[in-house]
C-alpha cells in the first residue's frame, strides 16, 4: 500500500514539474515575442528622396506589400523582402506608403508595420508661451444631475437620455451655439417636449426630452454643460507657411476626460505671472495672464487632435532664436543629452535635459519619449517639468525631435514627451 502511494505522489510531482516547465517555457517565449513586438513601431517613416539605414535588431522578415500601381524599386536593391535582424537601407523615392507583415524568425506572426515615405521639412522650434480660447462645436455635456421641484420631489428629466461626452447641436431645430442661449430656450419651453439635435460619437441624433419646473419656478434640464476651454500652453513649432502645432497633446475637457470637439479658437499672447515649483507627488504649474481681446490675437485655432493643437499664425510673436531646423525620425533620437526650449523667465531658452527612454511602440502616442531635466537653472526655477510647459520643443543633435506632453507626478523632474513625427501630420 505504502509503495503504490509513493508511486503515486512520484508521477504526480513530475506531472507538476511537467507542467511547471511548459508554463516557464510558454511565459519566455510570450517575454520574448513581447520584446520584440516593442522594438519595432506599428509605423516606421521615412524622408523623401534620400537613402537611410534603420537598424532595429529583430530577427524578423516580411514582404513589402503595396498598391498595384506603387513600384517599389524605390528601395535598396530593387527587393522587396525586408530583414530587420541587423542594418537595413532604403533609397527612396517619392511619398509613398507600404505595408510589412513581419514574422519572427520568419515563421512565427509579429505585426503589421506601416512604412510611410514622407516629404522632408524643416520646421521653426518655438517654445513661447500660448493662450488658448476655444469654443466647443456645439454645447457639451459633461455631466447628468437631479433638481427638486416645489413638492421637494427629486427630477432629472435628462437621466438615461442625455450622456456625458454628448454636444447638443439644436433645439427645435434652432442652433445653438451658446450655454446662455440654450439656458434661455429651456427656460421658455413651458415645459413642452422639445427636439435636440445632439451628436454622439460621431454621429448626430435626435432625442426628445421634456424640461421639468424646479422650486424656483425655471425650467430645467438637469444637465452641466460647457461651451468653451481655456488655458497656457507652448507653441512648438512654427512652419514656413505660417502653420503652427503646440501643446504635444489634445485639449480634453477635465470633467469627462475627452478630446474637445472645436467649433473655433484662438492664440493668444500670454505672459507668465507666476511659477508654482513642483515637487516630487505634486506637479508645479505655470501661471500666465491672457488679455483676451483683439490686438492681443496670435492666430487661429483649426484643429484639436491627440497629438497637439494645428492653426496658422496671423500675428507678430516677435523674433525666434532658432532658424528652421531638420526633423528628427523616430529612428534618429537616442539615449544622452538634449534639450527643451520654454519661456519660464519671458524669453525662449534652451535647457538641458537627458532622454533615459525611447518607447518605439507605446499605446500612449503622448509618451514615446522619457526624459529627465538635468539643467540647474531651470530645476532652480520649476523643481523640473510643470503644467504649461506642454509643446516645449525638444532638440537633439541639432534636430527637432519632440515636444515635452507630461510631468511624471511622483518625480517632478522627468516628464514625457510625443515624436515630433507624430505631430508634423496633423
Amino acid at each position: 500500500m505504502n509503495l503504490l502511494n509513493y508511486e503515486k505522489r512520484r508521477r504526480n510531482y513530475r506531472v507538476f514539474l511537467y507542467v511547471l516547465l511548459f508554463s516557464g517555457l510558454i511565459a519566455i517565449a510570450v517575454n520574448t515575442w513581447y520584446t520584440y513586438y516593442t522594438r519595432v513601431p506599428s509605423t516606421i517613416k521615412l524622408r523623401a528622396d534620400t537613402q537611410e539605414t534603420i537598424n532595429f535588431r529583430v530577427p524578423a522578415t516580411g514582404d513589402i506589400k503595396a498598391e498595384e500601381a506603387v513600384t517599389v524599386s524605390g528601395f535598396s536593391n530593387n527587393s522587396i523582402k525586408l530583414n530587420l535582424n541587423g542594418p537595413v537601407t532604403f533609397k527612396t523615392g517619392v511619398t509613398n506608403n507600404y505595408v510589412v507583415d513581419l514574422k519572427l524568425f520568419g515563421i512565427i506572426p509579429l505585426k503589421s508595420v506601416n512604412i510611410d515615405i514622407i516629404r522632408d521639412t524643416k520646421l521653426k522650434p518655438a517654445g513661447i508661451p500660448i493662450g488658448i480660447f476655444v469654443k466647443t462645436k456645439g454645447i457639451l455635456i459633461v455631466g447628468i444631475g437631479e433638481f427638486n421641484d416645489e413638492s421637494g420631489k427629486t427630477l432629472s428629466p435628462a437621466k438615461y437620455i442625455l450622456h456625458p461626452g454628448d454636444y447638443i447641436l439644436a433645439i427645435n431645430d434652432e442652433i445653438v451655439e451658446d450655454k446662455a442661449r440654450m439656458i434661455e430656450i429651456i427656460s421658455h419651453s413651458e415645459g413642452n417636449n422639445m427636439v435636440f439635435r445632439v451628436m454622439r460619437d460621431d454621429e448626430e441624433i435626435e432625442l426628445m426630452m421634456k424640461p421639468e419646473m424646479n422650486k424656483a419656478g425655471d425650467y430645467k434640464l438637469g444637465v452641466w454643460i460647457r461651451d468653451n476651454a481655456q488655458g497656457v500652453g507652448t507653441m512648438t513649432y512654427i512652419k514656413e507657411d505660417g502653420s503652427f502645432g503646440a501643446l504635444g497633446h489634445g485639449i480634453n475637457d477635465v470633467d469627462i476626460s475627452e478630446l474637445m470637439i472645436l467649433d473655433s479658437g484662438s492664440l493668444y499672447r500670454t505672459d507668465i505671472i507666476n511659477i508654482t515649483r513642483g515637487v516630487n507627488g505634486s506637479p508645479g504649474e505655470l501661471t500666465g495672464f491672457i488679455e483676451y481681446s483683439d490686438k492681443n490675437v496670435l492666430g487661429k485655432i483649426t484643429n484639436n487632435t491627440p497629438c497637439g493643437i494645428f492653426g496658422h499664425i496671423y500675428g507678430d510673436i516677435g523674433a525666434l532664436d532658432h532658424e528652421f531646423l531638420p526633423i528628427g525620425l523616430k529612428q534618429d533620437i537616442k539615449r544622452g543629452p538634449a534639450q527643451i526650449i520654454c519661456s519660464i523667465t519671458g524669453e525662449p531658452t534652451g535647457y538641458d535635459v537627458e532622454i533615459v527612454e525611447i518607447n518605439l511602440e507605446n499605446d500612449n502616442i503622448n509618451r514615446g519619449i522619457v526624459l529627465k531635466v538635468t539643467d540647474p537653472t531651470l530645476l532652480s526655477l520649476t523643481g523640473g517639468i510643470v503644467q504649461g510647459m506642454s509643446g516645449s520643443p525638444i532638440i537633439q543633435d541639432n534636430m527637432l525631435i519632440g515636444a515635452v506632453t507630461h510631468v511624471l507626478v511622483q518625480d517632478s523632474t522627468s516628464g514625457y514627451g510625443i515624436f515630433i513625427e507624430n505631430m508634423i501630420l496633423n
